[in-house]
């Protein structure tokens, strides 16, 4: 049940006329499925699929201490950005919990922050609290929508529709243009393992970009995707959820994220704390488990080795793509090895499973 408060993405429209199931997440009316989850994640893996993340949020960073204000608050190396680069980071506090992950986009006068849409208002305050002179920041969550358009056709249906020349915009670029003759901002990123798109433009422009986008898609068998599939694409990456993979309890070194963690950029905030736990190493870690027959495990049910408990999940469900139970969970660190075996304590009763390498799923093209 959707509250008459919740907020509407400017495609609310769109998704009541496709049959969208509705639900309340992070604030919005967002739909969680349309024709089925499980055909929805094919669809993806499979053809394309169009996604509405226009509940994310979008600040703007500008100033000329703006590069020295995001490498202190971000893990990752934010000088390595070219104009048009998009960059994976998250933030942490001084203990080294973790914010929130976003993306970070450098222009060639700006930097832009794509954030989690449930932690706007945190992030916003949090960065308020850092900026010194020299730095303007912005919410400017408002004035944009943002879909998704994932899928080994998205270039495809995607250019069709732009004169950007889709193929130079490599993974994590992007480029400013039209889309169906609205002014957008195209990048080639997501979170679904597939090439796609994620396409920013303006609320009012947002409703005749994704009808264009479902024209131009039809030949390839587009359809609307919910939340539901956008979950359970992202967990057979094992790309983590916050609220659920990492939060602020969790640090990005023992999370998997040592990748962004930029240790030896200088200081950022958390950098002393991290610098820690990689010398000491990480008492746990977050790998990827496989359960037997149809067990799904779910955030906060218990990890046992031996019979006590040595862990928690974080994430599962059944894969679409594999036909098998996945699930994501923080084990002691010497049972992160792939092969382990282990116990996940599905309410009453236990099943087997074994930490696999991960992402659990490989795209074929």
């Amino acid at each position: 049940m959707v509250d008459m408060d919740t907020k509407k993405t400017p495609l609310y429209e769109s998704h009541v006329a496709a049959g969208g199931k509705l639900v309340e997440f992070a604030g919005y009316s967002m739909p969680v499925q349309y024709r089925g989850i499980i055909d929805e994640h094919k669809k993806v893996r499979e053809a394309v699929g169009l996604f509405d993340v226009s509940h994310m949020g979008e600040f703007f960073v500008r100033g000329p201490k703006a590069l020295d204000f995001l490498q202190k608050v971000t893990i990752n190396d934010v000088s390595k950005l070219e104009a048009g680069q998009a960059q994976y980071s998250a933030m942490c506090y001084q203990n080294g919990g973790i914010i929130d992950d976003l993306i970070v986009y450098r222009f060639a006068d700006a930097y832009m922050l794509i954030v989690n849409a449930g932690n706007i208002a945190k992030n916003f305050d949090w960065l308020l609290q850092h900026v010194e002179d020299g730095v303007a920041l912005t919410d400017d969550s408002d004035d944009y929508a943002l879909m998704a358009l994932q899928g080994r056709h998205a270039e495809a249906v995607l250019q069709d529709l732009t004169k950007i020349q889709l193929s130079e915009v490599k993974f994590y670029r992007f480029a400013e243009g039209d889309v169906a003759g609205r002014k957008a901002i195209v990048s080639r990123t997501g979170y679904t393992g597939e090439d796609g798109f994620e396409i920013a433009v303006g609320p009012n422009d947002a409703e005749p970009v994704w009808q264009s986008l479902m024209a131009a898609g039809s030949s390839y068998g587009i359809e609307p995707i919910g939340l539901g599939a956008r979950d359970t694409l992202r967990l057979e990456m094992k790309y983590c959820l916050y609220g659920n993979d990492i939060d602020e309890t969790t640090n990005p070194l023992e999370a998997g994220l040592g990748w962004i963690t930029k240790l030896d950029k200088g200081d950022f905030i958390g950098a002393s704390v991290l610098r820690k736990v990689k010398e000491d190493k990480p008492k746990r870690k977050l790998v990827g488990l496989q359960l037997t027959d149809r067990n799904i495990a779910r955030h906060g049910y218990d990890i046992l080795h031996d019979g006590v408990r040595v862990g928690v999940i974080t994430s599962g469900s059944l894969s679409p793509s594999l036909g098998y139970p996945i699930a994501l969970g923080y084990v002691e660190a010497e049972l992160a090895v792939p092969d382990t075996e282990l116990i996940v304590q599905i309410r009453n009763r236990e099943a087997s499973a074994k930490v696999v390498k991960t992402p659990f799923y490989k795209k074929p093209y």
